[in-house]
């Protein structure tokens, strides 16, 4: 089998920089003369193996960075964007989003940006009567959309953040504990921590220092709740130097951002990275005892799990997603190859939808994406009560999944028969960038492929996909 080569300028490019090196000095250092690393930085050349090992023994870099990365993900956004019909006509092939990713990662990027703007522009003025309302109806990106972007290209690990938060679950003795470790150091402030019978998860009153917390809330969720608390106040300048560097272009988006931080923050002090990564495998990844070793949800575990992509400490690359009832995508992140609809819900053929039919239960999922890719992916219902007769139950499912060849690390793929092509279900992304002519799902034809419609006949669908 011919080895793939690999093209990773601009990989290349960003380590170089982060390095403070010239060329040169970057050529040196890598045995390669200065002409050839400039090609390799444009990908007019592959990255030889003699460099990957110079960047393995002379920097300490985790050379698996240079084959992930943006890149995909930035192939799957692009195509998606280009899905809108008002591209209809000039969709370039995928060969060229491949290489403006990976050449042009920033033009890409821009790409993206001008296309939500677009997104948005449009919406406002299908609702013109209420963009007249508003005193300010300047065109800007959602905020949520930039925070959500901006955790997805981090590949969902900060690496400051995740250090900071290990170091505070540390106990002197060497244990980890975190919430005793939030708990000692409120006190050490005079601030109390109360339960009070409210619909709020969490109110903090600085000016009589006091941390009101649910009692209606499971006692996971007031753990949490702690140690997001503590990281608003006790890093908030590690948090404040992390917005910094990431340069939203709202106050909205920049304080929504600082609270998904200290979420993180809790999440990482809660499952310390290098406890929570060796438990993992030792446990086989089961959901259930990491929830009871570390006292977290079965969600705040799952999406943890997502989270482990520290270099060097890297654990499997998993896929995690939390859908609503309406098949909305609230929460998504992917260190894998599968990515995301951006826009609109997920594909329907996926086992995260059944799982609302089946509270309380995992679903297992063998797939396979339009690419060749095969998945294991793991659903379940997520509910969120409210605490008392009456009060709303918030309801998701979530799923969490990595490629089948991690599938021997999993508890859960034991008893599936991965090596069986047929026990695979044909998944996608969305109906638009979907290549699959007979999905007895679709919802919309592909924009990328031509119809055949044919008033005498009638199949599944109305029209065929040739």
């Amino acid at each position: 089998m011919a080895t793939q080569k690999l093209y990773a300028g601009a990989k290349l490019r960003e380590i170089r920089t982060r390095l403070g090196l010239t060329q040169k000095d970057f050529a040196a250092k890598l045995g390669v003369s200065l002409p050839y690393l400039n090609q390799m930085e444009n990908n007019n050349r592959p990255v030889s193996t003699s460099v990957v090992l110079a960047l393995a023994q002379e920097f300490g870099l985790d050379v698996t960075e240079l084959s992930t990365g943006d890149s995909e993900r930035m192939v799957s956004d692009m195509r998606e964007a280009l899905a809108d019909p008002v591209f209809a006509d000039t969709m370039p092939p995928l060969a060229d989003l491949r290489l403006t990713a990976s050449n042009a990662p920033a033009l890409a990027r821009a790409f993206l940006a001008l296309h939500r703007s677009y997104r948005e522009t449009h919406e406002r003025l299908a609702s013109l009567d209420e963009a007249l309302g508003r005193e300010d109806t300047r065109v800007q990106a959602s905020p949520w959309e930039e925070v959500r972007d901006f955790f997805h290209y981090c590949d969902n690990y900060i690496d400051a953040v995740d250090r900071a938060a290990e170091r505070f679950a540390a106990r002197p003795d060497g244990s980890r504990d975190a919430r005793a470790a939030a708990r000692d150091w409120l006190g050490s402030r005079g601030i109390r921590i109360e339960l009070a019978d409210m619909a709020h998860l969490r109110q903090y009153d600085g000016a009589n220092k006091v941390l009101r917390l649910s009692a209606r809330a499971a006692p996971a969720t007031r753990g949490f709740q702690t140690l997001l608390q503590v990281a608003l106040l006790h890093q908030d300048k590690l948090l404040e130097a992390t917005l910094d560097f990431a340069r939203f272009h709202s106050g909205e988006a920049r304080a929504i951002a600082k609270i998904g931080l200290a979420n993180y923050f809790a999440g990482a002090a809660l499952m310390p990275y290098g406890a929570f990564l060796a438990a993992a495998q030792d446990y086989r990844h089961d959901l259930e005892l990491l929830a009871n070793r570390f006292g977290a949800s079965i969600e705040q575990v799952a999406h943890r799990l997502s989270t482990l992509q520290r270099p060097g400490a890297k654990g499997i690359p998993f896929f995690f997603v939390r859908v609503d009832q309406a098949g909305t995508i609230t929460k998504r992140h992917s260190a894998t190859r599968l990515q995301f609809a951006r826009f609109g819900g997920a594909c329907p053929l996926w086992n995260v939808h059944r799982a609302f039919e089946t509270p309380g239960h995992f679903l297992r999922q063998l797939a396979e994406t339009p690419d060749g890719i095969r998945y294991i992916s793991l659903a379940r219902d997520v509910s969120k009560p409210g605490g008392s007769f009456g009060a709303p139950v918030r309801r998701y499912a979530i799923a969490l999944g990595c490629e089948v060849r991690h599938a021997d690390l999993l508890v859960y793929a034991d008893g599936l028969d991965v090596s069986n092509a047929g026990a695979y279900e044909p998944i996608g992304i969305s109906c638009r960038i979907c290549d699959r002519a007979h999905c007895h799902q679709r919802s919309v034809p592909p924009l990328e492929r031509r119809l055949t419609i044919d008033a005498n006949e009638r199949g599944t669908l109305p029209y065929q996909v040739d």
